[in-house]
């Protein structure tokens, strides 16, 4: 909205001016649109938005001209933004002066002049919202009244755009912390993995070497240190791919031969007599991000086949799409989620206390990133689950 009180602090003012971002920008025609609009209702034939520089008017945008960039001294904006008044009405008539100054600043010889300041919240002028014409003109009070409303739909347009400018640095500043960060955990883990496979190596190799000199309880130890190490490895890969999966998200969206997508995850697995996956052979996902739903697809059946201890493995997988949602369920017949643990079970780092049929230990990271890329398509996932019965695990993700 505008103020009626305006400061006079011309360093501050420009201070002001520059958040917003807006002097010698691109064209807009959301502010073409206000000229046009403000031209129709004053019956004048040119309307301009000027923002008003260190030494410059700048056109943001015009009707009725060309886009242009004139001296601030003695121009009508410059006494517009010092006016205590709401509006400056200038009448060549009643100050000839005042146009004899401004004489070969403008374009054309104008006898008609009124300008709004556009004032933002804490008093700083940082525009003005004017019309022109070259005779003499009286402004009707609704059409003072509809100028106005324009000038103050112009300054929300600007407030907005200050906000989408601030929004678009944090953005950015926030992408180069990340990447920082994932130098750092890059370095870390190498740090970290190095020793981890010197441990693992040399643990193997006192274990060949001394094979008739250990007794079992020796042996026991080491295969637990073996353990312990790759262990620790698993739970480092696990978190560099939950913070690189970001990059997934920023892949193109592409339309996807469902059952293709589905074939691919499955034929990277071995899978042997006793696995059984079932899967749709018909349909097509329109505009999706097929790298994060791949690693969806991945982590669940992932976790479907190491965490069942049946003989016979098997996992069935649905689709179905509605108006605004694809859905999804995979559903298999493993070792189930306690009752106690089924909210916790995507939160970063949360362990059932289970190892997986081959004995090793969960990280936690991999449902994590799972809901993590669910939520990043705009949709939502949950799991129904019985204890040494299975798990069904449904999710939805936003139709674009």
């Amino acid at each position: 909205m505008q103020q009626n009180t305006v400061s006079v602090n011309e360093k501050l003012r420009r201070a002001a001016l520059a958040q917003y971002a807006i002097f010698k920008s691109g064209p807009d025609k959301d502010y073409d649109q206000l000229t046009f609009l403000a031209a129709e209702i004053c019956e004048v034939p040119v309307a301009k938005i000027n923002i008003i520089g260190k030494k410059e008017v700048w056109s943001k945008a015009v009707y009725g001209t060309e886009l242009s960039s004139i001296s601030r001294k003695n121009s009508f904006c410059e006494l517009s933004i010092h006016s205590e008044e709401k509006f400056l009405i200038l009448q060549k008539s009643d100050n000839p002066e005042v146009f004899e100054r401004a004489a070969g600043l403008y374009e054309q010889e104008y006898q008609f002049f009124t300008g709004v300041p556009l004032v933002n919240s804490q008093g700083h002028a940082i525009a003005v919202f004017c019309v022109f014409d070259v005779k003499p003109r009286v402004l009707k009070p609704n059409q003072l009244k509809s100028l106005e409303a324009l000038a103050n739909q112009c300054m929300n347009l600007f407030e907005s755009r200050k906000q989408t400018y601030k929004l678009h640095h944090v953005q950015r500043s926030l992408k180069q912390k990340y990447r920082e960060l994932e130098k750092f955990a890059s370095l870390v883990s190498h740090d970290i993995k190095s020793p981890l496979a010197n441990i693992i190596s040399l643990t193997e190799l006192l274990k060949e070497e001394n094979e008739d000199k250990l007794d079992e309880q020796s042996k026991d130890y080491l295969n637990f240190l073996v353990e312990s190490s790759y262990s620790l490895r698993n739970y480092v890969d696990g978190i560099l791919n939950f913070y690189r999966s970001d990059h997934i998200l920023e892949k193109d969206y592409e339309n996807v031969e469902f059952p293709e997508l589905l074939k691919g995850v499955v034929d990277l697995y071995n899978i042997s007599d006793d696995i059984e996956i079932n899967y749709p052979k018909t349909g097509k996902l329109q505009n999706i991000n097929k790298a994060a739903l791949t690693q969806v697809f991945m982590n669940l059946l992932s976790n479907s086949l190491k965490y069942n201890d049946k003989e016979q493995r098997k996992i069935d997988i649905r689709f179905r799409e509605s108006n605004s949602f694809y859905h999804f369920e995979v559903e298999d017949n493993g070792n189930g989620i306690p009752p106690e643990k089924v909210e916790k079970a995507f939160e970063l780092f949360a362990t059932l206390d289970t190892n997986d049929r081959y004995g090793n230990p969960g990280s936690g990271i991999g449902l994590a990133t799972v809901k993590k890329h669910i939520e990043n398509m705009h949709g939502q996932i949950e799991v129904q689950s019985t204890p040494g019965v299975g798990s069904n695990f449904k999710f939805r993700i936003k139709r674009l």
